[in-house]
């Protein structure tokens, strides 16, 4: 709580002066407290309702749901007030981001961005095809007593091709133009490293953002200080390093022996991993871990570093041709 009121003070001057501006602002900061209440759940309705009680500030239902729906926020300038406040977002020297995508399914027709998703995570008892928000996401990690913590930085809607084609979405009074997720995190991930200028950035994401969607276009903008960790497909091919060829005519050979798929390869490696205690999903956990370097030739992965004995293989993309550090972990 001690850093809101620094915060509330920032975020005033990004509010129009109007009594409509000045209302927004003054939920907003409520809905922050709210939220900062640890026995409030971060749902709307919870909201709404740890306001009134907590605060004695009533408010009408359907107005604070178009609030919160709202997209006249100013949520460029709330994002920088943020960031300038975080007292040392460093790790090791290197800003560490998160990057994902989520879908936040709503029930309201009238609600900006929500659009017929496919969910891949779905269950049985839910749909395929849920009224939802499509949410490209980007946190700052950072190591909290022990444990990793994810603090959210900036966030973009997106909205299908064919949602787009189908009607005139507007933001702000200026049509929505149609940009994949690999253009948005790109544009997310950009305005972060120009605000923190000379600073080498780690993204983490999965294998779904780890390739050269994301990997080439962020180079392209942010130049050798970006770099990619994130896991491997698990049937990605990895090959043995070439063999150096003495006294042969022609072109050396670019791979090696193929060594199968990745998660062949960490079956494979089971036999010659070691254990290791850390922390993982909120506990101390033994894990096992082995080491092989390798080589790709997937072009979308330039390099890559780790694998997991688990199903889903860990890689790190780097700017050193297909080189791969082989990593196998698995959890006991």
């Amino acid at each position: 709580m001690s850093i809101l009121r620094t915060l509330a003070r920032d975020f005033q001057f990004l509010f129009p002066l109007t009594d409509n501006g000045q209302e927004r602002f003054r939920w907003f900061v409520l809905t922050l407290k709210a939220i900062l209440v640890p026995i409030s759940v971060s749902r709307t309705s919870n909201l709404l309702r740890a306001i009134e009680t907590l605060f004695g500030v009533s408010i009408a239902e359907w107005r604070y749901y178009t609030f919160m729906a709202s997209v006249k926020l100013p949520w460029g300038g709330v994002w920088e007030a943020l960031w300038r406040a975080i007292p040392s977002p460093l790790v090791a020297g290197r800003l560490v981001l998160a990057l994902d995508d989520s879908i936040n399914p709503k029930t309201g027709k009238q609600i900006f961005a929500c659009q017929r998703t496919f969910d891949h995570a779905a269950k049985t008892n839910q749909t395929r095809w849920p009224w939802a928000q499509t949410i490209v996401t980007v946190g700052l990690l950072m190591p909290v007593h022990g444990r990793w913590s994810c603090v959210p930085l900036a966030f973009g809607f997106y909205l299908r091709r064919q949602t787009l084609r189908a009607g005139c979405v507007r933001l702000r009074r200026k049509a929505v133009v149609f940009a994949d997720k690999f253009a948005q995190a790109v544009v997310l991930i950009a305005r972060l490293g120009a605000f923190f200028r000379q600073v080498p950035l780690l993204v983490v994401t999965d294998s779904w953002f780890g390739n050269n969607g994301l990997f080439k276009p962020l180079r392209a903008r942010l130049g050798e200080r970006a770099h990619l960790l994130s896991r491997l497909r698990r049937n990605a091919a990895l090959y043995e390093r070439p063999a150096p060829a003495l006294g042969k005519v022609g072109r050396p050979r670019k791979y090696g022996q193929h060594l199968g798929s990745a998660a062949e390869l960490a079956a494979a490696m089971r036999t010659h991993a070691k254990t290791y205690t850390l922390h993982a999903y909120g506990a101390l956990r033994e894990v096992a871990a082995a080491e092989r370097v390798v080589m790709l030739k997937n072009p979308a992965l330039p390099g890559a570093r780790g694998m997991g004995l688990s199903q889903n293989p860990v890689g790190r993309v780097d700017d050193h041709g297909s080189h791969a550090q082989c990593r196998a972990d698995h959890r006991v």
